[in-house]
C-alpha cells in the first residue's frame, strides 16, 4: 500500500512552535476554488504547491472533530490508499497509523502531552463550544493551559477574527523566548451567520455560499499577521484545516451534524513557516 510521507514530528516537537487553526465550517469545494482563483493569497503562499489538500473530517459538526482533533485524529487524506500515518497519536495497541515519524504521547490528548513536553499550551476559541459560558462550552478550552474568549472573538462578530488575531499576537510576544507554544486557534468567521462579510448584502440576503467564500477572503486578509506572531522566535509548524463543511440547500440539506459530503469533506494544509530573520 501507498504511504504518505510525513515530516518527523519527533524532530519537530520541541523545536518548532506549533500552531493549529481550525478554519470552522469552511467547505472544501469552496476553499479549492478561491485559491485556484487567487482570491486567498496570502493561504496560497503557504499552502504546498499552492492547494489545498482534500480530506475527511473525523466530525460532522464542531464538538465531535475537535475532541477527535486534540486527540490527535486530524482530518484523513480522502483518498482509500491508506492507512494514512497521523502526525500525533496517543500511545495506542494496534494503532495502523502509528509510524515511527509520528510523535507518540501518553495522556488522553495532545494539549495536555504538549504542556507535559514543555510547552505553553493556549486557546484562543471562536464558536459557542469554546466560549466558556457554560460547563460544554468549558471542555474543549478546558484541554488548555490558558483560553481566551470573548464576544467580539464570536460568531455574530463582523471582526472576529481580527480580534483573534490581535489576542494571537499579544500572547505570541508574552512568551518566554526558551519556552515553545502550542497555539490553537478556532476561527468562527465562516460559521453561520456569515451574510455580512458579503458587500451589499442584508441579513434578508441570509447566508450563502457567496457569503461563506467572502468569509475565507476576510480570514485571508488578516492571517499573515498570525503567522508572522508565531514564527518570531523560532519555527513554526502549522496545521490549518477545517473541522466539517456545510450545506447551503445541496440535495435539500441545509447546515451540518449531518452524513453529507459537503460536510464530510474538508481542505487541510500542514507546513512549516521559517523564523524570521533576527535584526542585528
Amino acid at each position: 500500500m501507498k504511504h504518505h510521507q510525513i515530516p518527523d514530528m519527533n524532530a519537530v516537537v520541541g523545536s518548532h512552535d506549533l500552531l493549529l487553526v481550525t478554519l470552522d465550517t469552511l467547505r472544501f469545494d469552496v476553499a479549492e476554488e478561491l485559491a485556484e482563483a487567487g482570491r486567498i493569497p496570502n493561504l496560497a503562499a503557504v499552502l504546498p504547491r499552492g492547494r489545498w489538500e482534500r480530506r475527511h473530517s473525523p466530525g460532522s459538526f464542531t464538538y465531535a472533530a475537535h475532541q477527535a482533533m486534540l486527540a490527535g485524529f486530524l482530518p484523513t487524506p480522502a483518498s482509500p490508499d491508506g492507512p494514512h500515518p497521523r502526525l500525533f497519536a496517543a500511545r495506542f495497541a494496534g494503532s495502523e497509523t502509528t509510524e515511527p515519524r509520528t510523535w507518540v504521547f501518553d495522556t488522553p490528548d495532545l494539549p495536555s502531552a504538549l504542556a507535559a513536553a514543555g510547552y505553553r499550551t493556549v486557546c484562543i476559541g471562536g464558536v459557542g463550544f469554546f466560549n466558556k459560558q457554560g460547563p460544554l462550552g468549558s471542555v474543549l478550552p478546558g484541554l488548555f493551559q490558558e483560553s481566551h474568549w470573548e464576544p467580539e472573538f464570536g460568531v455574530p462578530s463582523p471582526t472576529s477574527f481580527e480580534a483573534q488575531v490581535a489576542r494571537a499576537e499579544r500572547v505570541a510576544a508574552e512568551q518566554r523566548p526558551e519556552q515553545p507554544l502550542f497555539l490553537f486557534v478556532n476561527v468562527p468567521a465562516l460559521h453561520q451567520p456569515n451574510w455580512f462579510h458579503l458587500p451589499g448584502a442584508t441579513r434578508e440576503h441570509g447566508d450563502t455560499r457567496a457569503s461563506h467564500a467572502a468569509a475565507l477572503e476576510y480570514v485571508d486578509a488578516h492571517i499573515a499577521r498570525l503567522f508572522a506572531a508565531m514564527s518570531r522566535r523560532r519555527p513554526c509548524f502549522a496545521i490549518v484545516c477545517s473541522d466539517h463543511g456545510t450545506a447551503y440547500g445541496e440535495d435539500g440539506y441545509t447546515g451540518h451534524r449531518i452524513g453529507h459530503e459537503v460536510v464530510w469533506t474538508v481542505p487541510y494544509a500542514h507546513f512549516t513557516i521559517p523564523a524570521a530573520e533576527k535584526s542585528s
